[in-house]
C-alpha cells in the first residue's frame, strides 16, 4: 500500500511529469523585450489521450498518422480502418507505469473495428488508466481512507472509404477523469470530472511504379476537440489535449519475403501558449490571452508563443519509426521520439518486435529514455499486446 499524497496524484497525470522542469524559468532581452528562452510547457487535462495506448505504434517512436491500418487505428487515425483486409479485428495491449517506483499503476488498451461493408467500417476502443491504491490525508495529516483513482476514454468511430485510395472519419469520444475520488483539496471540494470530444481523419495510400512494389501514405488527424474539464464546481476548466497529427509512410518489398517501412509523425497541440505575466502588475507581457474557447484556443496556438515564430516551431513534435516484416510472420521495429527542452524535453528510443501467427499476433515494445533529463514514465518498461483477426 502506498501513501502518496492527493497533489502527487494529480502530478502524476500532468504534463509536466514528462518534463520536471520550471514553468517559470525565464530570460527576457532588456533590449528588444523578447523572451529568450523559457519552459513554457504548455499543460492540459487528461494528457492520458495523447499517450500512445499500443506496444506497436510505442515501438516505433509513436508514429501512427500513416503507419500501416490495425486494429489500434481509432486512436491514431481511425481513417485507416477503411484499408483493413480483415473484416474485423480486435487488440489489447498492457502497459506498466512509473514501474521503477510502484507496481500497481498501468494503463490498459482495448480496441477493435468491424467492416460493415466495402465502404464503411466502425471502429471502438477503451483506454483505461489506473493510479492504483493511494492513500488520501487531509490537511492535518490525517487518513481520510484509501482510494484507487482511475480515468478512461470509451471512442466510437465511423469511417468512410470515398475511393480506392482515399478515405475519411470521425470518431466521438466519452471521457472520465476521477484523480480525487471526491476528497477535498485544501478547502475546495472536488468531483470526476467528464467530458466529451471529436477527431477527424484523413487518410490516403497509393501503390508506386517502381523496381520494387511499394506504397506510400499520407496521414492527418485532429483530435480532442471538445469540451473542457473540471475536477470542481470553483475552479478553472482545462483544455483537453487538443491535438494534430501529420504524418506519412514509404513502405518497399524488398523481395517476396521482406518488407520494409520508414514513418514519420509531426504533432503539435491545439492548446493556448502559456503567456509571460508582469510580475507586478500581472497583465501579460508577451503571449495572448490563454482564457479563450476551445476553438479559438486552437486556431491562436499557431501564433500566440511569447516568442514569435521560433517558439511556435518548438512546440511540434517529431516521431521516426520503421518497421521490417519477414514473411508477414515476423516484424522488428525501431523508433525515436523528441521533443524540444523548454517544451517537455521527452526525448526516447524505442524498440520492439512483433510476430503473427495464423490470426493472432503478439507484439512487445521497449523504452529507452535519452535527451538532457532521461526520464519517462515507461524508461525501461516492457509493454505487451495482443491482436486477433476475427
Amino acid at each position: 500500500m502506498k501513501k502518496i499524497l492527493l497533489v502527487v496524484a494529480i502530478l502524476l497525470l500532468s504534463n509536466s511529469i514528462f518534463a520536471q522542469l520550471d514553468n517559470n524559468n525565464l530570460a527576457i532581452d532588456e533590449l528588444s523585450g523578447k523572451v529568450i528562452d523559457g519552459n513554457r510547457i504548455i499543460s492540459t487535462g487528461v494528457p492520458l489521450l495523447i499517450i500512445a495506448p499500443d506496444a506497436r505504434s510505442g515501438a516505433m517512436g509513436d508514429v501512427g498518422a500513416a503507419s500501416t491500418p490495425d486494429a489500434n487505428s481509432v486512436h491514431w487515425n481511425a481513417a485507416k480502418l477503411a484499408f483493413m483486409e480483415n473484416n474485423a479485428g480486435v487488440s489489447f495491449t498492457y502497459s506498466p507505469w512509473l514501474r521503477e517506483l510502484v507496481s500497481d499503476i498501468e494503463l490498459l488498451y482495448l480496441g477493435g473495428y468491424y467492416k460493415v461493408n466495402e465502404r464503411s467500417t466502425l471502429g471502438a476502443s477503451l483506454t483505461y488508466f489506473s493510479l492504483g491504491a493511494i492513500d488520501f490525508f487531509d490537511q492535518e495529516g490525517m487518513a481520510t481512507g484509501t482510494y484507487k483513482p482511475n480515468e478512461f476514454a470509451m471512442d466510437l468511430a465511423y469511417t468512410m472509404k470515398l475511393n480506392e485510395n482515399f478515405s475519411i472519419s470521425l470518431t466521438g469520444r466519452y471521457i472520465r477523469s476521477d484523480l480525487t475520488q471526491g476528497q477535498n483539496v485544501g478547502t475546495t471540494q472536488t468531483h470526476a470530472a467528464n467530458a466529451g470530444a471529436a477527431d477527424l481523419g484523413l487518410y490516403y495510400q497509393k501503390a508506386i511504379k517502381a523496381v520494387r512494389p511499394s506504397e506510400y501514405a499520407l496521414g492527418l488527424q485532429i483530435s480532442n476537440l471538445g469540451s473542457k474539464i473540471s475536477y470542481s464546481d470553483n475552479m478553472d476548466s482545462e483544455f483537453l489535449p487538443a491535438n494534430l497529427r501529420l504524418g506519412g509512410r514509404y513502405t518497399t518489398q524488398l523481395d517476396q519475403f521482406n518488407e520494409i517501412s520508414i514513418m514519420m509523425d509531426f504533432n503539435k497541440l491545439l492548446v493556448p501558449t502559456p503567456p509571460v505575466y508582469n510580475d507586478s502588475t500581472g497583465a501579460i507581457f508577451a503571449g495572448m490571452d490563454p482564457n479563450v474557447g476551445v476553438f479559438q484556443g486552437a486556431i491562436q496556438s499557431f501564433y500566440d508563443a511569447p516568442n514569435g515564430f521560433k517558439e511556435e516551431i518548438q512546440e511540434i513534435s517529431l516521431s521516426i519509426g520503421a518497421e521490417y516484416w519477414y514473411n508477414k510472420v515476423l516484424a522488428l521495429r525501431a523508433g525515436y521520439f523528441y521533443e524540444a527542452k523548454n517544451k517537455g524535453a521527452r526525448q526516447y528510443l524505442t524498440l520492439g518486435a512483433g510476430i503473427k501467427y495464423n490470426v493472432m499476433g503478439l507484439d512487445i515494445s521497449y523504452l529507452i529514455a535519452t535527451g538532457q533529463l532521461n526520464n519517462n514514465p515507461l524508461k525501461n518498461t516492457l509493454r505487451v499486446g495482443l491482436n486477433f483477426d476475427l
